[in-house]
């Protein structure tokens, strides 16, 4: 079904798996259909169909790759999301330029359980639904080739059909009890593959430098994929800095062996890669065969690291304070399935938030994230899914192994990775009767061997399993001040008490639940009920919404406005402790969980700094205004359409910013400058007290860096009526861009009063030609989602024609509109 195979030429910066760079390679990103159930057997894939006939039942649906099973459900408000089989198939033109050579399929990621077919004869299966992996079909196709239907049936094209699965399964990890969805689906590129029958698997590139830069060292070994038992060969190496220039090269006969030991080199004075100026060296390779040639390359660079025992981060001999963040493969409408565009897009805007490490959680994720990294200067954290659940049998733990043997062997190369995660919240029983404390020690401890001697580079490190903290390298205990425990005030406190209990001490996994577009003029208000001074410590049941001591994660208004406070606490502390090695907010992005199904947005971790579409909250700000140099100013309560209180009360602005001043104007009026003191809480003494006028308000800053200035702006109404309960909506069309409208819900009382505090749960409905734009998991892209200062949004594809939008709500009378 593929009308042409376009090849592309290799040594494109992104493809670093040596599969991919051979001389030909193809996404398959086209022609697929998709089937989401199981099939009675493969031949219900490829049987010939007349249309009409019985035979063409079940239907396929039409897709491009990468594509998730999950795409929608995973945050349907109404259903369980999709757990079980599913299939894809196409047909390709497959036509091996190589005498001899091999066709092949690589996986980027496929969840969970995949088998591949072609025609009717298995290939190849995968266990895992994280890590790459590759299914050699030359013999199925040079087989299939030879039969009648190839030409009768398949025109001269070649079928093949890929059954997924993420059904539940005790013996896999992730476990199913994760704060994450466990999807199904080709999420990830595949790729169409030829290579002579001689190639390289994979080539180890260990770049080393001492913490002065003054003297490097590159060890480089080669696997290679050899069906055909060749023997000999030749290969050639070029090692290119980062402006270009030839730093050496070699020619040499090899006997091909596994793990093959190829050339050790001494580089003085290297450039070092950093978070700056994260420059990478070139390995270019030929190998000559008597097969043909096979090319490639390697990204690599030269940086020193070490966490000081009771003590902070270095990178090449100097500290710097880890600033950073953590990423679920997961975006609105697509899932797991996110585009090479998506990736890029939101790891540059991690970038341009000051973000220079990410831990990602809790799996090995893309190829493409990885050299992002790398080229952006994010450093990483990266972690094998055992993650929750206790510890199965022995194939769980085979699965564990492979797993972080695949994502140290298909990773080793990135100077990005610092840290080899074993594994997440090891300490959350559940999945079977027996949960043996000492057993998950013995198993802690083999990962952590494994993972050295692999590896001996780079540290180990879990998070939230104090009685496996003395086995791993690094520790992360679970402080969460200020939301599942305490206040935000005891951050600091509760991280010395942790910091002196390891050795060595990195803070992953900080924040709360913000419900975009909500915001409050009293966020601190439930803090008045939450025991302080103690451990901020998260324990079992902390999460859920019920029951249990007071928390703000309970208890809270779940506002942006508290998100922003809590965070601009930590930032502002953090710069006064020069013992941290660093920290990780969770997570840039919120991401759809199976385990939060009564959250404002359901099946939302809402934590994100931005939405999981993209859209920046006030949260994103804030971390700009400490971690940035490029001047940046920005007022808080751009989604906030209408302040509330008395009548001449003077009501507090924040602006967040990295300027050294700046000065606040209302309604044309300036109230003065303001120097910056990140200790001057909150917003870094960038706050006023202005008396806004009833009704139409405009606010505007302007700061100043030296003699750059940058100005931000903001217009609201400021309500002075008081309201009682909801008592009525109305909903009305309040925007239209080209096929897509936008309704907005308001909730007012008895008086007509708008209720600004208002959080009941709206559901909206479609009847018509139209279709809701929803189960997007964000605050404006639910159909049924908590309101937000009383009031609720969500847009409609109009397909040229006309629709009803309704809107219910427990107590209240439904309301319609026409679009």
């Amino acid at each position: 079904m593929l009308k042409q195979v376009s090849y592309i030429v290799l040594f494109i910066t992104l493809f670093t798996n040596q599969l991919l760079f051979a001389q030909q390679s193809v996404r398959l990103n086209n022609n697929w259909e998709f089937l989401k159930q199981d099939l009675g057997g493969i031949w219900e894939a490829v049987r010939p169909v007349g249309a009409g006939n019985p035979e063409a039942v079940p239907l396929w649906q039409k897709v491009t790759l990468p594509h998730c099973v999950n795409a929608e459900d995973a945050v349907d408000p109404d259903i369980n999301y999709y757990q079980g089989p599913a299939w894809y198939r196409t047909q390709l033109s497959i036509e091996n330029p190589y005498q001899g050579g091999r066709t092949i399929l690589h996986f980027e990621g496929a969840g969970q359980k995949t088998e591949v077919y072609v025609y009717t004869t298995k290939v190849g299966s995968h266990i895992g639904g994280y890590d790459e992996w590759t299914v050699d079909i030359t013999d199925a196709v040079a087989a299939f080739k030879k039969t009648d239907v190839y030409q009768k049936q398949f025109k001269g094209k070649v079928p093949v059909s890929v059954r997924t699965d993420n059904s539940r399964d005790l013996e896999m990890i992730p476990s199913d009890l994760s704060d994450f969805n466990i999807y199904g689906g080709i999420y990830r590129y595949l790729n169409l593959v030829y290579v002579p029958s001689l190639s390289v698997d994979k080539m180890f590139a260990k770049a080393e430098v001492d913490a002065q830069g003054k003297l490097g060292k590159l060890s480089v070994k080669a696997r290679f994929y050899n069906p055909d038992h060749i023997g000999g060969a030749s290969i050639k190496y070029k090692l290119i800095d980062p402006n270009g220039k030839i730093v050496n090269e070699t020619y040499k006969k090899i006997e091909i062996s596994d793990d093959l030991k190829l050339w050790d080199i001494v580089i003085k004075k290297p450039v070092l890669w950093n978070t700056d100026k994260p420059l990478q060296y070139t390995l270019q390779y030929e190998v000559i065969a008597s097969t043909g040639k096979y090319k490639g390359e390697e990204k690599i660079g030269f940086r020193n690291i070490e966490f000081v025992e009771k003590g902070p981060f270095n990178l090449n001999g100097k500290r710097l304070l880890l600033r950073g963040t953590h990423r679920h493969e997961d975006h609105a409408g697509v899932a797991a399935a996110m585009t090479e565009g998506m990736i890029r897009q939101e790891m540059q805007m991690m970038k341009d938030m000051g973000v220079n490490f990410i831990r990602l959680g809790h799996y090995q994720q893309s190829r493409i994230v990885l050299n992002l990294c790398d080229s952006l200067g994010i450093m990483v954290w990266e972690e094998i899914p055992w993650c929750r659940g206790g510890l199965g049998g022995d194939i769980y733990k085979q699965q564990a192994k492979r797993m972080l043997t695949n994502m140290v062997e298909q990773h080793y190369n990135h100077p990005a990775i610092i840290i080899w995660g074993m594994g997440n919240e090891n300490d959350w029983p559940g999945d079977f009767p027996e949960f043996d404390k000492e057993k998950i020690r013995a198993f802690m401890k083999e990962l952590n061997d494994l993972s050295h001697q692999l590896d001996k580079s780079r540290y180990t490190a879990i998070r939230r399993c104090d009685f496996c903290s003395d086995i791993v390298d690094v520790y992360s205990p679970s402080i969460w001040a200020g939301w599942y425990r305490g206040a935000y005030t005891d951050y600091k406190k509760a991280s010395e008490d942790e910091f002196a209990r390891v050795k060595r001490f990195l803070h992953v996994e900080w924040g709360g639940d913000s419900h975009a577009l909500r915001h409050s003029e009293n966020p601190d208000k439930a803090l008045s009920k939450i025991k302080t001074g103690g451990s901020a410590d998260e324990r079992a049941g902390d999460a859920s919404l019920y029951g249990g001591a007071a928390r703000i994660s309970k208890d809270g208004d779940w506002s942006e406005s508290y998100i922003t406070n809590l965070i601009d606490w930590h930032l502002k502390e953090q710069e006064t402790m020069p013992w941290l090695s660093g920290t990780a907010y969770w997570p840039f992005k919120d991401f759809s969980t199976p385990v939060r199904p009564d959250n404002p947005v359901p099946y939302m971790n809402q934590k994100g700094v931005v939405e999981r579409d993209f859209t920046k909250k006030e949260a994103y700000y804030v971390f700009q205004s400490y971690w940035t140099d490029k001047p940046m100013v920005h007022i808080y309560g751009h989604t906030w359409p209408v302040r509330w209180g008395d009548e001449g009360e003077e009501k507090m602005v924040k602006v967040y910013s990295n300027c050294t001043e700046a000065e606040i104007f209302l309604n044309g009026k300036s109230f003065g400058s303001k120097k910056r003191n990140s200790q001057d809480y909150p917003a870094a003494g960038l706050r006023w007290n202005l008396p806004f006028v009833k009704g139409e308000n405009t606010v505007k800053v302007i700061a100043k860096q030296g003699k750059e200035t940058v100005t931000d702006e903001i217009k609201f109404t400021y309500q002075t009526e008081k309201w009682t309960k909801p008592a009525i909506m109305e909903l009305k069309k309040i925007d239209q861009q080209d096929d897509v409208a936008t309704a907005e819900v308001k909730l007012f009382d008895a008086k007509g009063v708008q209720c600004l505090d208002a959080i009941n749960w709206i559901t909206f409905g479609l009847t018509g030609d139209g279709k809701l734009i929803d189960n997007q998991g964000t605050s404006s892209g639910s159909r049924k989602v908590q309101a937000y200062n009383g009031r609720a949004i969500i847009k409609v594809k109009l397909n040229k024609g006309q629709s009803a939008v309704s809107v219910s709500s427990e107590g209240l009378k439904t309301v319609f509109t026409t679009l």
